[in-house]
């Protein structure tokens, strides 16, 4: 019985929770496939079992990545074990916080990538800790642009890569996915008794206004206010 019933939790959330940075965060990669110059040479730095290689089917494509031995450079990205500026283009999706130096980082992926060549980067600004004890920083947008122009790239563009709609949906969903239920959790007195119940609604409210948000940000990316939870930069190194 509590297996069917985690089938059917596990399909509810999958039917509701269409995280919009994800969409998004496909979106940016397919616009800047869309640009590139025909047989170029893309690296996907930091790539991990490389989710966006579908995208760049049309280029020469190459991965690099410390910790996926699928990847044709098994290599930190402080040393890329290549010639200077062989690549013309660089993708670098949700990797800097993960790397204890990234200017340093930023710094090889310049060196790699020829001059004129661009480079596309996400970056987390509000998101928990993950894929621990790998996980070092979080990124304001200046804190992006002192990185990338001191590692040698003229910054582009940087830009909200959902809207605060997204931002608040995740929250909302990871207080869902995070709340205590079970009255040992909780407390093991009538106070567990009496919060319970009222946890258990906050986790059903927190399910849907998560799931309304994610669709709502798909169709209104709000910028105006609140702050994003991740950053997309576009640079070239001149």
């Amino acid at each position: 019985m509590k297996q069917i019933i985690s089938r059917i939790k596990t399909k509810i959330e999958q039917y509701l929770l269409k995280n919009s940075s994800r969409v998004y965060l496909y979106n940016c990669n397919q616009e800047f496939a869309s640009k590139l110059k025909p047989n170029s040479l893309v690296l996907d730095a930091g790539a991990g079992n490389a989710p966006y290689q579908e995208l760049f089917a049309n280029f020469n494509y190459e991965t690099a990545d410390k910790f996926d031995s699928s990847c044709k450079y098994v290599c930190d990205l402080v040393a890329i074990p290549v010639q200077d500026e062989r690549f013309d283009y660089i993708v670098c999706n949700q990797v800097l916080e993960h790397l204890p130096e990234p200017k340093q980082a930023l710094k090889e992926l310049c060196r790699v990538l020829k001059t004129g060549g661009e480079i596309i980067c996400t970056t987390p600004f509000f998101y928990e800790e993950h894929l621990q004890p790998n996980d070092f920083y979080r990124y304001t947008q200046f804190g992006n642009a002192y990185l990338f122009k001191e590692a040698g790239f003229e910054v582009e563009k940087i830009e909200w890569l959902e809207g605060y709609f997204g931002t608040l949906a995740y929250q909302l969903e990871v207080a869902y996915r995070s709340l205590p239920i079970a009255l040992t959790s909780i407390a093991e007195n009538w106070f567990g008794l009496v919060l319970s119940p009222f946890l258990i609604l906050c986790k059903v409210l927190f399910l849907l206004l998560s799931a309304i948000l994610y669709r709502l940000d798909l169709k209104v990316k709000f910028t105006s206010n609140g702050h994003p939870k991740n950053y997309v930069i576009i640079a070239k190194k001149v």
